[in-house]
């Protein structure tokens, strides 16, 4: 899938901004305001250490959508896929990859397809030919958050950098960054 199927923009620097997170009610108002702008073909990266809550967007993302089942995480599943009103989601997890394009011998790639939603942990371990993302969500601890190897409290602050790389992912970053 070429940089242009995904709306890339070329040979233009991703817009940025960064969101605070003091609890885990402002990650629920950030994927509401992410959810308001999705659209269909969209992929988006969900980076981040392990428990910085990555999985508690996409729960409140899919909430958000309308989605009123239980959201499992995919560490083990790989992909949990979600027939939504709107649109489909499909949300991977690659934590498990040791190898680069092992998505694609999964039979992953016909999921990037433009029909749905694509939500993406870890896609850091996918390899290079993953899809570049519309939208890069970068979840890491507030600088005044307690060391990461203690038992962290759940609402401990959070930021989230977001990051867009075509037309779609900076109506996202737009939405979500404004109201904040």
């Amino acid at each position: 899938m070429s940089d242009a199927s995904l709306g890339a923009l070329p040979d233009s620097a991703p817009e940025s901004a960064t969101v605070a997170l003091s609890d885990q009610a402002e990650t629920a108002a950030l994927a509401r305001r992410l959810a308001e702008s999705l659209v269909p073909g969209m992929v988006i990266w969900l980076s981040g250490a392990l428990g910085v809550g990555k999985t508690t967007l996409v729960r409140s993302l899919l909430a958000a959508l309308g989605h009123t089942g239980r959201v499992a995480s995919p560490t083990f599943t790989l992909l949990e896929p979600y027939e939504l009103s709107r649109f489909p989601v499909y949300h991977f997890d690659f934590y498990r990859f040791s190898a680069a394009n092992e998505w694609r011998d999964a039979g992953f790639d016909e999921y990037f397809s433009g029909s749905g939603v694509c939500l993406v942990e870890w896609p850091e371990l996918a390899g290079p030919d993953l899809p570049r993302p519309d939208l890069q969500v970068s979840l890491d601890f507030a600088a005044d958050a307690q060391d990461p190897r203690d038992d962290i409290a759940t609402d401990s602050p959070r930021r989230a950098g977001l990051l867009a790389f075509s037309e779609a992912g900076r109506q996202c970053l737009r939405a979500a960054a404004g109201a904040s």
